[in-house]
């Protein structure tokens, strides 16, 4: 039985605590954060508001650090030090050189370590990769990604609106984006950006070159009340793959139409997506490679180094 602990009980431990909760190998005996009403509802589990003392009380064999981003890499590598296993949120830091700080520590720890890039375990994204791997519709022409919401005003301590501290959209919600290009396409080089920041919004957009073919990506913390807004459209040689509108749907030649979104009725040989939430299956994957000594191969050192050089030239 895996012994984890959480520290950082902020908005997306919401969506990582259910999932070790739910787990039949896991235990989640501890959480962490300086906020003791953060943690109130979460009964039966000991509670800290400091990470040290967390950790000279508690035997872990994973810690899932859901922390504010200028905290993830001293709060893993301490950990680490420790011998114990950690994922940690998105990004690994805003400075690229963490990368190297992070992972050659759990190298001389003998520990796995990810960051938890959410898009790799999407099923609309993990199809896309797919598609583009087997060339079903040939060859990639084109794509646009999009990633748009509301400037995070409810933000602990204003933390997301801090640029020191969170890196604000680049780091925040076009990371995604980036860095599921560098997972699914390469490395690629900025051909053309754009970036508005205001101190009550920050918008970037920008083009991506990948030598066949280019991908053009927009993200946002606009100032009104626009609603979260993640898309994507992908033009190849005999489809365009999209994902819009809460539908993920394949346009093809001839009046072909395949919506993807909708569950399967009968033998009707479409290609369903699966029903699966992106955020059980990294945490999943990671205990996995953690119970079975495997290398952790879905996230690279050096594709997050890849994804910080592009973040920190916007």
């Amino acid at each position: 039985m895996l012994k984890v602990g959480v520290v950082g009980v902020g908005g997306i431990s919401g969506a990582h605590i259910p999932v070790w909760e739910a787990m039949e190998n896991a235990e989640l005996t501890a959480i962490c954060d300086i906020r003791t009403e953060r943690m109130e509802k979460y009964e039966g589990k000991r509670k800290y508001t400091d990470f040290d003392e967390m950790l000279n009380n508690e035997e872990f064999d994973i810690i899932d650090i859901c922390l504010p981003t200028y905290l993830h890499a001293d709060f893993a590598v301490k950990a680490m030090e420790r011998g114990i296993n950690v994922i940690c949120e998105k990004p690994i830091s805003l400075k690229e050189e963490d990368v190297e700080r992070v992972y050659s520590t759990a190298e001389k720890n003998n520990v796995k370590f990810m960051v938890a890039q959410v898009l790799r375990f999407w099923p609309e994204y993990e199809l896309l990769k797919e598609i583009y791997e087997t060339k079903k519709y040939g060859k990639l022409l084109s794509g646009t990604m999009t990633r748009l919401g509301c400037y995070p005003r409810w933000s602990w301590d204003g933390w997301m609106m801090d640029e020191k501290r969170s890196g604000l959209v680049p780091f925040d919600l076009h990371i995604h984006d980036l860095d599921f290009m560098v997972y699914a396409f390469g490395m690629p080089k900025v051909s053309y950006k754009y970036r508005s920041k205001r101190p009550d919004q920050d918008f970037v957009s920008v083009s991506y070159d990948f030598g066949e073919f280019s991908i053009n990506s927009e993200a946002s913390w606009y100032s009104s009340c626009y609603p979260f807004t993640a898309e994507f459209r992908f033009q190849f040689e005999d489809a365009v793959v999209a994902n819009e509108n809460g539908k993920m749907m394949i346009f093809g030649r001839d009046d072909l139409k395949i919506d993807l979104s909708e569950e399967a009725e009968g033998d009707t040989g479409n290609i369903n997506l699966p029903k699966s939430n992106a955020y059980a299956n990294e945490i999943i994957y990671f205990a996995d490679c953690v119970v079975n000594n495997k290398p952790v191969e879905k996230v690279k050192a050096d594709e997050l180094r890849c994804v910080l050089d592009i973040l920190n030239s916007l």
